[in-house]
């Protein structure tokens, strides 16, 4: 039976991949997946075959891994999760047209799990991922959203918090959120996780809104129990001490 292997291969670098991505990976006879990825994914299995499309194409470079599969083992790969974000989904939907291939979801480290470590231990209670890009989403269902979770008092994680085409998105978000949550609120952004140049940085949400975010940062915006201590983000889960 040909195959597909849908992998999310974590933040980038090879030792933060999970060793069934790894071995799927390894055993492609093509790789498929958006040309930044590909290209970091060319620095640890430089000897594949790689497919790879621009932003805006994932139904064209979704049929390409179908198309391909006809006669090759095909991994089409995502940063982080394959799920979250990824293309899990409409490879599934995408699949009812291809019933002669299968199909398998392998999961990843995703951003809000190892930015969050970077951060210290960011995610230590509930906490939800919404992503700012309206590409997809329109804008007011994320502001609603936002605001619900600010209103339950979860951690909140923002994927895509920032680009060009939307250069005051994050600004916009932590104003709406200030409507509910106090601007001295503990945060943290974590970027270019696990590549070179990864960073991370506290701040307040007063100080978060002016921060300029790019779409390799991840946002944390901590909960009323969250606190900065020796300049990492945690989030207690409760224990008495």
């Amino acid at each position: 039976m040909k195959k597909i292997d849908i992998v999310g291969f974590g933040p980038g670098n090879k030792n933060k991949m999970t060793l069934e991505a790894i071995e799927a990976i390894n055993n492609a006879d093509i790789v498929v997946g958006f040309s930044t990825y590909v290209e970091i994914l060319k620095e640890s299995f430089p000897n594949k075959k790689y497919l790879s499309t621009g932003m805006g194409s994932e139904i064209e470079r979704c049929k390409l891994a179908f198309e391909k599969a006809r006669d090759f083992d095909v991994a089409i790969v995502c940063s982080g999760d394959s799920s979250i974000y990824g293309m899990a989904g409409l490879m599934r939907e995408m699949s009812i047209s291809y019933p002669d291939i299968t199909v398998n979801t392998i999961p990843g480290v995703t951003a809000a799990i190892s930015g969050g470590a970077l951060l210290g231990a960011a995610l230590g209670h509930d906490f939800a991922c919404v992503s700012l890009s309206d590409y997809l989403t329109d804008r007011k269902d994320i502001d609603k959203r936002l605001l619900a979770l600010a209103s339950c008092d979860m951690v909140i994680v923002l994927y895509n918090p920032r680009s060009k085409a939307r250069p005051d998105s994050l600004k916009d978000a932590c104003d709406l959120l200030m409507s509910i949550i106090p601007k001295d609120r503990s945060c943290g952004v974590a970027a270019n996780i696990g590549r070179d140049g990864e960073y991370s940085k506290v701040m307040t949400l007063e100080e978060l809104a002016l921060y300029e975010a790019d779409m390799f940062t991840t946002v944390f915006i901590g909960n009323s129990k969250t606190r900065i201590m020796d300049d990492k983000l945690v989030t207690p889960r409760g224990y008495i001490l």
